[in-house]
């Protein structure tokens, strides 16, 4: 079984079911059935086999929803990447990836022309039309000739089109995370592993065809994918749409469809409870609100609860393993700080260095095992064997186990920082910092935030005594996505080190705690 077989399942059994609901548009699962298969056999027609690559370049909307499962059923390997990236972001994974064809907003048009040239595998474009503004394809070259409408897509294909059969190995979607390197990692997940990561997670949630689920959560990203998108769709559930977070927004979503699961990262959370106009009573029809992404404060999780009178069921997850593994169970009393127990089908165990399971109350390395773990990283095949070892998948996380199986990270990756939930590698800013010529060495480290949980900091050493903060930052802004940007630079004489040289980021983060 997979996404796409599961899904014509539930379109067969509720045609006239809302799938999801997107400004106030409602679109049944016949509706979405049709506009999947349509596309699917347009992407056939514009040369696309099994097998092949495809990137989105899209934000939360039915596009996304119709592209992920569209190519999926063409046989296409689907790349999700962030819209707001920089071109050379871009440029690497769709490089890296050897993306073939990018659906993209069309406001990314301009990027992508410039980006033509360089990328041997990249042939085709479906542009989807930005609400703000629409660009004139003719006045791109290459556009003009290797561009379709997404509106064309979904119009002129085959609504009976049947697609290659799906194996439960085939590579399904490749999810591009940030490396310690400072070059992003693309994590080949199959189709078993994207569709019982949806289907346990859907289950041990309770999710059902009764469920309202807001997708507000970036859908690019593997947090949304899975848990507000796959899984309800999985058990017939509606998807409500939401572009961009705003607690108004989501007030008014709430009230307005009557909305039953959220999902968020804790800065949400604490952008709603702060919200003036939000009255206890607004989020009644909640049964369950979702958190990941980042730890949760424990005050901010009893503080939401109390107020809004609805659970918060905190998780954990990572992109390599599809990517729930734990989540605090609903059967059961939940545990404020806890990332909850095991999912179905899915076994976490807390090692020491040699690999062999501590006892409880005891800290370690957080491995998992289970189907959805991937198949390893796109053409890294060391990276892929010291990750994935003897079955196990080693996630870099330090926890610990209680007697009764509830798991607590002590620690993120050594050098991770959280902004908002989204992972920054310090290795990549620091890469960026080392290129502009003024600086001689450069760390950076997470500092905490009373909005974001947590914000970049760089420390830096220059040569040329009158290079400012604000012209380290415009650097920035021109290669590093907005929330990669340090918001704060202190520059010293010289960075920490030890006996090797190696420059000492703990140092610098003991220094700030002082």
């Amino acid at each position: 079984m997979n996404l796409v077989k599961r899904l014509n399942e539930i379109t067969r059994m509720h045609p006239e079911k809302n799938a999801y609901i997107f400004q106030n548009q409602p679109t049944t699962y016949g509706e979405l059935g049709i506009y999947i298969n349509r596309f699917a056999e347009r992407l056939n027609q514009l040369g696309i086999k099994k097998g092949d690559h495809v990137a989105l370049l899209l934000g939360n909307s039915p596009q996304f929803v119709i592209s992920l499962y569209g190519s999926l059923k063409a046989g296409a390997t689907v790349i999700p990447i962030n819209p707001m990236y920089t071109q050379n972001e871009i440029e690497y994974i769709l490089n890296n990836g050897d993306v073939k064809l990018v659906i993209a907003l069309d406001k990314l048009l301009p990027l992508l022309e410039k980006l033509n040239e360089r990328l041997p595998e990249f042939t085709q474009i479906i542009a989807c039309p930005t609400p703000e503004r629409e660009l004139d394809i003719g006045q791109f070259p290459f556009l003009k000739e290797k561009t379709q409408t997404f509106t064309n897509m979904i119009n002129e294909g085959n609504s009976k089109f049947e697609g290659p059969t799906l194996s439960d190995d085939d590579v399904a979607v490749i999810l591009y995370t940030s490396g310690t390197t400072g070059k992003p990692k693309g994590a080949m997940l199959t189709h078993r592993n994207i569709y019982s990561n949806a289907m346990d997670t859907g289950l041990y949630l309770q999710m059902n065809h009764q469920d309202k689920v807001i997708a507000t959560l970036p859908m690019f990203h593997v947090f949304c994918l899975t848990v507000a998108l796959n899984a309800p769709l999985m058990t017939g559930a509606t998807v409500i749409i939401v572009p961009k977070f705003s607690p108004s927004e989501i007030f008014q979503v709430v009230r307005n469809y009557k909305a039953t699961v959220f999902a968020g990262v804790p800065t949400m959370y604490s952008f709603l409870l702060q919200y003036e106009v939000g009255k206890a009573g607004d989020l009644q029809s909640l049964r369950l609100c979702i958190s990941g992404g980042a730890s949760m404060p424990v005050a901010l999780l009893q503080d939401f609860e109390k107020k809004f009178n609805v659970i918060i069921s905190e998780g954990y997850g990572l992109s390599e393993a599809s990517p729930v593994t734990c989540f605090n169970p609903l059967d059961r009393p939940r545990k404020p700080g806890s990332i909850g127990t095991n999912i179905t089908n899915v076994v976490n165990k807390v090692v020491n260095e040699l690999g062999e399971e501590l006892p409880p109350g005891e800290v370690g390395e957080l491995i998992v095992r289970g189907p959805n773990v991937m198949k390893g990283y796109y053409k890294m095949p060391e990276e892929t064997s010291h990750t994935l070892r003897n079955g196990w998948l080693y996630t870099g996380d330090l926890a610990k186990m209680d007697e009764e199986g509830y798991f607590y990270i002590v620690d993120r990756k050594k050098d991770l920082i959280i902004v908002g939930g989204y992972n920054v590698y310090p290795r990549e800013v620091e890469e960026v910092l080392y290129n502009h010529p003024d600086v001689v060495e450069a760390a950076v480290v997470g500092v905490p935030d009373p909005e974001f949980g947590e914000a970049v900091k760089a420390f830096v050493v220059k040569k040329n005594p009158d290079l400012t903060e604000g012209q380290l930052v415009d650097y920035c802004k021109e290669k590093l996505a907005k929330y990669k940007i340090p918001s704060l630079i202190e520059f010293l004489d010289e960075l920490p080190k030890n006996t090797t040289g190696k420059i000492l980021r703990r140092a610098l983060k003991e220094q700030l705690v002082k």
